[in-house]
């Protein structure tokens, strides 16, 4: 095979891992921002919950204030109905207390919601407090293992790029411009292989001509359809082959 093809084909596989480790590089800090997203969420809806625990345990301590002072109105309604006068007073005292004592119930069954819900809401924080330190670990340990695959792939980048440089210096001028000419028009793949006949790029069918020129592998040769690079590793039918 021509020698810079072999070239070129080495070149290509480099600038494919290049590529999937550009990707990988790129999708580390999106995964670690998942992570502490994660993480944070976890935390804010932990916070909320205490919050709205505080304002639960709030609502039930002035809601027992209430009773307080409803149960107060209601003692000195009692000592007043001694002082009424009439029955039509003494009638419309008791009513008053009654309607008292209605309210109390309504807020009592107010305090016993609240109750429900906190008890509710401290089951759910006693259960996220004992994740929350292995929430921690989880997202501390996959952040530094993803942090540690950033690293490797960026190593890993560099050390392909220099070996690529190596093979591109040893190119002829005009065939490096040319890959690079073809690889930013065709999606980073300038090259194409061959195979039955066919070009497996843009899978069109080669002339028979261009076909066994390529399989030759003695010099550059393009798709007439996609401009691509070819090359092929079928081997050339021998002349037996040929003449049967």
């Amino acid at each position: 095979m021509y020698s810079e093809l072999k070239t070129l084909i080495e070149i290509q596989k480099i600038d494919r891992k290049v590529a999937g480790l550009t990707s990988q590089i790129v999708a580390f800090p999106k995964e670690i921002e998942t992570l502490e997203k994660q993480l944070s969420d976890f935390i804010l809806a932990h916070e909320e919950r205490q919050q709205r625990l505080g304002a639960s345990q709030k609502e039930r301590r002035e809601l027992e204030g209430e009773i307080q002072g409803i149960r107060q109105k209601i003692s000195k309604h009692k000592d007043q109905l001694f002082q009424v006068k009439t029955n039509e007073q003494y009638r419309a005292m008791l009513k008053e207390i009654e309607g008292e004592e209605t309210n109390i119930g309504a807020v009592e069954d107010q305090i016993l919601e609240k109750m429900i819900e906190a008890e509710e809401l401290q089951k759910h924080l006693k259960e996220a407090e004992a994740r929350l330190e292995s929430e921690k670990a989880r997202v501390a340990t996959e952040k530094s293992r993803l942090e540690s695959l950033a690293k490797a792939s960026h190593e890993e980048r560099e050390k392909s790029l220099r070996e690529r440089q190596g093979l591109a210096e040893n190119l002829d001028e005009h065939v490096r411009n040319h890959y690079e000419l073809v690889r930013k028009g065709r999606d980073g793949l300038a090259l194409a292989e061959v195979r039955n006949g066919m070009c497996t790029a843009c899978n069109v069918i080669l002339r028979p001509q261009l076909y066994n020129e390529v399989r030759s592998g003695e010099a550059l040769y393009e798709c007439d359809n996609c401009a691509r690079i070819l090359y092929s590793v079928e081997p050339l039918p021998s002349e037996a082959e040929a003449g049967g």
